[in-house]
């Protein structure tokens, strides 16, 4: 493949902040590129008709002008000067010098008045370390303990491997396992509440402990984390009321209350690596018609330097003019690359809406089987692109936001020999286990009854596995007992 048609692909499989991400890069690896300061494009959301082909016609002629503006000129000295004038006239207020203005209440916030420290766990249990009093021979094995505490709030191995290599490393006597235990508790009650545990049986009766004695039901549920645990996930509250000698209301309550305890207390302040989405395309019903619009709203828009094209000789062969040459072949493929992918990313996302208006509609139940052929062969595009097209691509609709794949799906079979969606499949055991009796749920084979009622016809294995992947558990773990009492 030539150069040319690699990045055609690239630009094809980016998602919407890559891209920005991308033509920033060529914005400063490219001069005959430049950002157009002109603000404002058309953003007019694209229809699809009755017949399921897209209305809009694309401007092709000008690559030069084709992506949505972003402003990227620096500031002028002038507004630099006014600006920082407007600051200190703002900051002056009560004439405290070097004081920070409160906000305003019209909602608009000043970025210097916010500040935020953000720790690790190991931070936050050090800086507790520190506001303690210990010897300089338990503060060592404390601070091993910090080093060695893993993501979720747990000491994962025993206290003397933790702390074998400080024998090693000093000339004192042996630590005595008292020693580890006495610096394991004074630990353990620091924030937050059932760290340094070293199971979930320590880390559940160390957040009870720390819990008031006068609050309602603590003893039953110290109890039953103590002795019952393994049967806790269960909930058969005659099961464990027979076996902890506890009536069933006592048993619901205590149940009750351990439920608020956190069995992961190191997640509070485990650093979040959490990505957020931002929509490719927005699809809104317009007047009784699907709509789409490509979010390019962060996306700068591009165009050739004219000073620079101006330069271009034809006939000259200097090495300088060969630069701004290449250059400006490469510009303007780029544009064009970057045209064809908005192109094909719209022509995708008409397709798929138009075929699954009963999804947009009327939510997951709805779903339509649908695979990549299909679109391919309707678009005219190899299957492949249609695959790169729904890469890492998210589409923002009244039902949510969804990541293209999601509207392929595979089929199963119905009685009458058509083809139901694994996804509304998926919808509708979902809505059944949501109305079955607590204290009587449905078990897969029920479940796979029901839905031959519907026409639907699958197997009970394949129930268990569609129930599994919603995270569902089984019949008997959901099962909850009323007291009638």
């Amino acid at each position: 493949m030539t150069p040319q048609l690699q990045q055609a692909i690239k630009l094809l499989q980016l998602s919407t902040l890559d891209l920005q991400q991308e033509i920033i890069e060529q914005l400063y690896s490219n001069p005959l590129l430049e950002a157009d300061d002109v603000d404002g494009s058309n953003n007019e959301p694209h229809e699809v008709n009755n017949s399921g082909t897209d209305d809009v016609n694309f401007d092709n002629n000008d690559p030069e002008n084709y992506t949505q503006v972003q402003d990227t000129s620096e500031p002028t000295e002038t507004s630099i000067d006014s600006s920082w004038e407007s600051d200190n006239r703002e900051n002056s207020w009560n004439d405290v010098p070097n004081t920070t203005k409160p906000l305003s209440n019209d909602g608009d916030f000043n970025l210097d008045t916010i500040y935020q420290v953000t720790e690790s766990l190991q931070d936050h249990l050090t800086w507790q370390l520190n506001l303690i009093t210990l010897s300089s021979r338990d503060k060592a094995i404390a601070e091993v303990y910090i080093d060695s505490i893993n993501d979720n709030g747990f000491l994962s191995d025993s206290l003397q491997e933790i702390t074998s290599h400080l024998v090693k490393k000093t000339e004192q006597e042996p630590i005595q396992n008292d020693e580890l235990i006495a610096v394991l508790k004074r630990l353990q009650q620091f924030d937050p509440p059932g760290i340094f545990a070293r199971d979930l049986k320590e880390c559940l009766s160390i957040q009870l402990n720390q819990l008031d004695n006068e609050t309602s039901y603590i003893q039953e549920a110290k109890v039953l984390v103590e002795g019952f645990l393994e049967d806790i996930a269960s909930a058969e509250l005659s099961k464990i009321a027979r076996r902890s000698k506890l009536n069933q209301l006592n048993v619901k309550c205590a149940l009750a209350l351990i439920r608020t305890l956190n069995p992961r207390p190191g997640e509070l302040l485990t650093p979040d690596d959490t990505e957020y989405i931002v929509p490719d395309v927005y699809v809104e019903k317009i007047n009784d018609a699907w709509r789409v619009r490509l979010n390019d709203n962060n996306i700068p828009r591009l165009r050739i330097n004219q000073a620079y094209s101006d330069l271009i000789k034809r006939a000259d062969d200097s090495t300088e003019n060969q630069f701004l040459k290449k250059n400006l072949n490469e510009a303007r493929w780029f544009l064009r690359s970057i045209e064809s992918r908005n192109d094909t990313l719209t022509q995708v996302t008409l397709a798929i809406i138009d075929f699954q208006k009963g999804f947009l509609n009327h939510g997951p139940i709805a779903m339509k089987p649908l695979v990549l052929s299909e679109i391919a062969e309707q678009l005219d595009l190899h299957e492949s692109t249609v695959s790169r097209v729904t890469t890492k691509k998210y589409m923002a609709t009244p039902q949510g936001i969804f990541e293209l794949k999601y509207f392929f799906s595979s089929h199963v079979g119905t009685s009458d020999g058509g083809e139901c969606s694994s996804t509304a499949v998926c919808a509708i055991l979902k809505m059944l286990i949501a109305a079955e009796k607590p204290c009587k749920p449905l078990s897969d084979n029920k479940l796979t009854t029901l839905l031959a009622d519907q026409g639907i016809q699958v197997a009970r294995r394949t129930v268990a596995k569609y129930r599994e992947s919603m995270n569902i558990p089984s019949s008997s773990q959901r099962k909850r007992f009323i007291n009638k009492a």
